[in-house]
């Protein structure tokens, strides 16, 4: 029995099928919801879902973009495309663990943070999740601004801002209009990008990038570590598009369709960006998408479009995630209900806020994207390690559910144990840190290698399990009596 008072049975109706609940029809219809659970009966839809979600939310240039950074970083050809293989296989393994939580639980990611962390001690890693949301809105939108402008020929400012105003109205819409929209998002972008791909290989000069391979074991981790982090950076609201499905729903399938849609676009992506940045190693100065239309030789202004499609799609997801955030933490300051109207607000906000923000640092998108990845990896991986650890091994599935939203509930306050394990996981990243703020003191031992995020995904999940096991705190008894009985 789920705390929350919902029994998990393998004699109950399977729950994966259900008969189409009225929240699945109105994909025009604004959320209603927030951060609040979502009932039982309003649960709908299938796992499959996921594939396309997490596939077309990575078929986009900033994943080209951040392929592009693995050649920058010094690496050849061959060893860039090695290292973007091994870093999403490795790093898509914990944010599709990630999803498998929303059936289970049916509340959004970060908020569920409140029972590691505390009702109040969840608004730190809240705060930086925040912060994460706006970067990315602020670096994707940089092109999506430059590739309506390349379409249009309007100036790039306004068409940012416009494309931030097509955003906003997604996000307003939410849950059931960003999975639908996804949907045309994949199939559109794999069957330009198979054009554009098939375009680059015959056209470009790769026999001459491929003599010169060379690679350092520092680069080579520092570019495996880029790709594995961003797989991570979808970790904290990778559950929110897996909340509404049935809480039967098996963690098996949630896992691999999240998992393999966001392995395989992003893996295709980056492989892209090495390539031209290869064969074209300005083509990515200013975030410009110039280079990547210009491959088809043909009708440019369908590929703008494509791209401008993928652009609205994964910064629907951006901005939707900054709303969620938000919401977490201003419902813990006071209890203020988020309705129609103050939803609209805080969208809007944000949105403003981003753009402003995309729009100031455009001159030097690609080093400011570098040196955000990597920033992001040394706050989140700890967070990451934590919850995994939490919901697989340490309250196996088990939650009080109405507690998550008492302030005086059984997560109440700030979790000292979870802090401490948090601190442990920062400061044992930072002597392998390798950024441009930053370098460690071991990093020139390791070649330049940043293995910052392998050591933090390791000593805060260890830390994290010792700590809730090795000291209780009041409540935690029938919790641990629970875990235990499973």
């Amino acid at each position: 029995m789920h705390e929350s008072g919902t029994p998990l049975s393998s004699s109950a109706p399977r729950a994966d099928r259900p008969p189409p609940s009225p929240d699945a029809e109105r994909t025009w219809s604004p959320e209603r919801r927030s951060v609040e659970f979502v009932p039982h009966q309003a649960r709908y839809g299938r796992s499959r879902s996921l594939f396309t979600l997490w596939f077309g939310a990575n078929m986009q240039v900033t994943t080209i973009a951040a392929g592009a950074l693995n050649v920058s970083i010094g690496l050849s050809l061959g060893w860039a495309l090695l290292s973007v293989l091994v870093g999403n296989l490795t790093g898509a393994v914990f944010m599709a663990l990630h999803s498998a939580q929303g059936p289970r639980l049916g509340i959004p990611q970060m908020i569920q943070s409140r029972a590691q962390f505390g009702y109040v001690g969840a608004i730190l890693p809240l705060v930086l999740v925040l912060l994460m949301y706006l970067g990315f809105f602020a670096t994707t939108g940089v092109q999506g601004g430059q590739a309506l402008a390349g379409w249009s020929g309007m100036p790039a400012s306004p068409a940012m801002i416009l494309v931030s105003t097509a955003i906003l109205i997604a996000a307003i819409f939410g849950y059931r209009l960003i999975h639908a929209m996804q949907k045309w998002v994949s199939l559109l972008s794999c069957i330009a990008f198979a054009y554009l791909t098939v375009r680059l290989l015959t056209a470009g000069d790769l026999a001459a990038a491929w003599q010169h391979q060379h690679v350092t074991a520092g680069s080579f981790l520092l570019g495996t570590a880029l790709a594995a982090t961003w797989q991570i950076t979808y970790a904290p609201y990778v559950a929110d598009y897996s909340r509404y499905l049935p809480q039967h729903t098996s963690i098996k399938s949630t896992y691999w369709y999240t998992y393999a849609g966001s392995v395989l676009a992003s893996c295709w992506m980056m492989a892209f960006g090495v390539l031209a940045a290869a064969v074209a190693p300005s083509s990515f100065d200013g975030g410009s998408v110039e280079f990547i239309v210009h491959q088809s030789q043909g009708d440019y202004g369908v590929f703008y479009a494509v791209i401008l499609l993928g652009i609205v799609g994964i910064n629907s997801l951006n901005l939707y995630g900054i709303f969620m955030a938000t919401t977490s933490i201003v419902t813990a300051l006071t209890p203020l209900r988020v309705g129609p109207r103050s939803r609209a607000l805080i969208i809007t906000l944000a949105a403003s806020a981003g753009t402003t923000v995309g729009l100031s640092a455009s001159s030097d998108f690609l080093g400011n994207f570098l040196n955000f990845i990597l920033l992001l990896a040394y706050f989140l991986i700890p967070w990451t390690a934590i919850n995994l650890a939490d919901f697989y091994l340490v309250r196996k599935e088990t939650y009080d559910i109405p507690s998550i939203f008492d302030p005086a509930g059984r997560y109440q306050g700030v979790d000292l144990r979870t802090a401490t394990a948090y601190a442990v996981g920062v400061a044992t990243e930072l002597p392998f840190v390798n950024s441009g703020f930053y370098v460690g003191p071991l990093v020139a031992p390791l070649g330049g290698a940043d293995i910052s995020w392998c050591i933090g995904l390791v000593t805060s999940g260890a830390a994290y399990v010792f700590l809730m096991r090795r000291f209780t705190r009041a409540g935690d008894g029938k919790l641990m009596a629970a875990t235990s009985s499973n």
